[in-house]
């Protein structure tokens, strides 16, 4: 679906047809077990607790609205990711989901590795002790600035996105004595079954080098020649929330047809193969994620297949789940201020959020679940709009969903899996407050991102 709407926003209170919407669930209390952390349950007085602590407890703890994070399913996840895929291969935390010093050294002490795309999260992954050489460095236009720190700093992977970044990058580890362990970044021309402005792969996108028209061969052949640079494999990145792996199997077979090309043509089998991220998780009934042994399975299979149909050696094989791992592992927390019937439409139900920690939804038209939280309710369901309280007709949080007819102004409600891309693309629009995340883990709550204040923001305005 294109966003090319009205400034004002998209079309969102049209009368949709019969059938529509899906049957409301049979137990609105219910919490689905593919979308919610796995330490969050409901207990006896229908109060949801995380970590064995209530949201009523957290809620006058921290305040609302509050993004509250499952360290426990984390570390578990990291772990997942890691044995899956074993040994012989590589798992970057692709540091754009969610990044702090917390979730730093968590990767660490989980075996992870981190892929980071600016300087920002390069002096984040730094500061909290992450050994540079596991780190790898992204960006399609990295400033000499960041290329300078990554190099100097000995980052393990540069991916080079452009012609200009392997002459910057060779220079300036040749000026700096280094040799530079680095990928290049192609499109494949796969375009992965995703929204239109998060598929990544197809060739009228920002990023990478075509493989069309011998362009990523020439970037290779310019790779090899200089000094600064070890090149040691190709990187390819088809998309997000991914279902499936029939798209890596397509990109794949391309990637290894150009790891054969370079070695027919120089001499040289490049030893890595990085496939990038982009697997999806569960935001609402019906996602069917695939568990991280199936994914790995299957992509060791994938190239495994392609290199020996073209008499190559397997390559090391890496790859970067960012949401697959942060987003089930964290909810947020609204109270409800405002409920609004529409008599023939549906309930805009007002939170103390909206667009400044969850922008997805109005971005890419992302869909999120919802449920009460801070207490049981038997009363029928509501057809319902979360929206948030910013002066944009688009500040939708939850576009449909259903919710007790009995809902209240100072209920607590909880929107699922926003672990990954909320924190991390808030804003201050209204000069909203971004909110703070708090790290639960076995009966204790602890801030690993603190709340704004209105002293931030003044600070920043130097007047």
């Amino acid at each position: 679906m294109s966003r090319s709407a009205h400034p004002a926003g998209p079309r969102h209170a049209d009368v949709l047809p019969e059938g529509h919407y899906a049957a409301p669930p049979a137990d609105l209390s219910a919490l689905d077990r593919k979308i919610w952390a796995r330490t969050v349950a409901r207990g006896d007085d229908g109060t949801v607790a995380v970590g064995g602590i209530p949201v009523t407890r957290l809620a006058e703890e921290f305040g609302t609205p509050a993004y509250f994070l499952d360290e426990e399913d984390f570390r578990a996840r990291c772990r997942a990711w890691a044995e899956a895929f074993g040994p012989g291969a590589d798992v970057f935390y692709a540091g754009k989901a969610f990044l702090s010093r917390a979730v730093v050294r968590w990767l660490y002490e989980e075996g992870l590795n981190l892929d980071v795309c600016s300087g920002g999260e390069l002096r984040t992954a730094l500061d909290a002790g992450m050994p540079a050489e596991r780190i790898a460095f992204h960006g399609n236009n990295k400033s000499a600035e960041e290329i300078e720190r990554a190099v100097a700093a000995g980052v393990g992977r540069i991916v080079l996105d452009s012609f200009q970044e392997i002459v910057r990058v060779a220079h300036t580890a040749q000026r700096l004595g280094r040799r530079q362990k680095v990928l290049i970044r192609v499109t494949v021309g796969v375009e992965a079954h995703t929204h239109e402005f998060i598929a990544t792969a197809h060739e009228d996108q920002k990023f990478g080098i075509p493989l069309a028209g011998d362009q990523a061969a020439e970037a290779v052949r310019r790779a090899l020649a200089l000094d600064g640079l070890e090149l040691v494999g190709i990187h390819s990145h088809i998309g997000s929330q991914i279902f499936d792996t029939s798209g890596f199997e397509v990109a794949a077979h391309r990637v290894v047809g150009l790891l054969k090309r370079v070695r027919d043509e120089h001499g040289v089998e490049l030893p890595e193969i990085d496939l990038g991220g982009g697997l999806g998780i569960a935001y609402i009934p019906g996602d069917d994620p695939r568990e991280p042994h199936h994914i790995a399975k299957a992509l060791h299979e994938i190239v495994g297949r392609e290199c020996e149909a073209a008499g190559l050696r397997s390559p090391r094989i890496s790859v970067e789940p960012g949401r697959a791992i942060v987003g089930p592992t964290a909810f947020t927390l609204y109270e409800v201020g405002t409920i609004k019937p529409l008599e023939g439409l549906r309930t805009y139900v007002s939170v103390d959020g909206g667009m400044s920690d969850n922008i997805r939804t109005a971005l890419y038209d992302a869909e999120y679940s919802v449920v009460l939280v801070s207490r049981a309710s038997d009363a029928a369901p509501m057809l319902s709009r979360v929206v948030g309280k910013h002066c944009e007709s688009g500040d939708i949080v939850v576009k449909d969903a259903f919710l007790p007819a009995d809902l209240a102004p100072g209920d607590l409600i909880a929107v699922p899996a926003t672990g990954a891309y909320c924190r991390s693309m808030a804003s201050n629009y209204n000069h909203a407050l971004r909110p703070p995340v708090v790290a639960v883990s076995e009966g204790a709550a602890r801030v690993i991102v603190r709340r704004e204040t209105e002293e931030d923001l003044l600070r920043l305005d130097v007047g």
